[in-house]
């Protein structure tokens, strides 16, 4: 993995405006402004993209209308940070489309999970942007108070972050440095082949998913090693496995794909598709402790 310096968003002072885009799918009205009054609540504002209640099918709008949106609120000079309504899929999409210079001219927070993903990634790749991966603006509306105070003070507060995995799991014990990349299992499979396909030499790598029987996230897992991107590998959390099977069947498969690799690997982190889903930091450096089961962040999220 190249050594480059990530690009830092600023912190979130109360009173900023947070602009909100759908790069997926569609999504539940009446979830959105749940999500929206929680925003609120907390003391930011709130403006939505242009055409965000578009409908095409299972995508919120065609694709040049969700990539136009991201433009628009990453240039916009009144929107301080741009959070996803939902997941989905669609963001794969977008990703030839996207103009990633206008991203790198106007860094901002960028928040979002599950197809999000796929966002995520491309921008660290063209960028060096750190990004979090965190609630949607839907997923709040169910989000229990762990997931909306983590949200407040990552985007607040200047504070190095600690996660502590509340139902730890060692699969292998150890230690471990290296930057937090990651996200959505699936999405980051269908990323392998394409010019957004993740490096991950040196990295610790977070994985989380849903909705995917043990099976498949043992497919999916055996081909991105075949594909060498296990190569390298610092560390790996492990986050939700979401109707996904047993937890400890999903266990066992991680354990058998990382038996050679000679890394720490811990599962039971509060990132995914369940009701607590705590902001994860991408890009910046973090220290893995299986012992304490703490994924401590070595420096600030954001810039002052």
């Amino acid at each position: 993995m190249k050594k480059v310096s990530p690009v830092k968003p600023k912190l979130l002072p109360i009173g900023s405006t947070i602009g909100i885009v759908a790069p997926s799918s569609p999504f539940d009205k009446e979830e959105l402004e749940q999500g929206i009054k929680i925003l609120r609540n907390m003391g930011f504002n709130v403006q939505l993209a242009d055409g965000i209640f578009e409908n095409k099918g299972y995508l919120a709008g065609d694709d040049s209308l969700r990539t136009a949106q991201l433009h628009q609120m990453f240039k916009d000079s009144q929107i301080d940070a741009v959070m996803c309504a939902r997941g989905g899929f669609g963001a794969l999409k977008l990703l030839g489309r996207i103009d990633f210079e206008i991203i790198r001219s106007y860094p901002k927070p960028f928040i979002g999970f599950s197809d999000i993903t796929a966002l995520h990634q491309a921008i660290w790749l063209n960028t060096a942007m750190v990004t979090l991966h965190g609630p949607t603006v839907c997923s709040l509306s169910s989000s229990d108070n762990i997931t909306q105070d983590a949200f407040l003070k990552t985007l607040t507060s200047d504070l190095q972050l600690t996660i502590r995995a509340v139902q730890k799991r060692v699969l292998y014990p150890g230690a471990a440095q290296g930057r937090v990349l990651g996200g959505n299992l699936a999405t980051l499979c269908h990323l392998l082949g394409t010019p957004f396909t993740g490096a991950y030499a040196g990295a610790i790598l977070f994985i989380e998913d849903v909705g995917e029987a043990p099976y498949r996230v043992d497919r999916m897992l055996t081909q991105m090693k075949l594909a060498g991107c296990f190569k390298g590998l610092a560390g790996v959390v492990a986050g939700s496995f979401k109707k996904c099977g047993r937890d400890s069947d999903i266990y066992e498969i991680l354990k058998v794909c990382f038996a050679q690799a000679d890394i720490p690997v811990l599962a039971g982190f509060p990132a995914g598709h369940k009701k607590t889903n705590v902001c994860l930091p991408l890009g910046i450096n973090a220290s893995l402790d299986t012992n304490s089961g703490e994924l401590r962040f070595s420096e600030t999220v954001m810039e002052p």
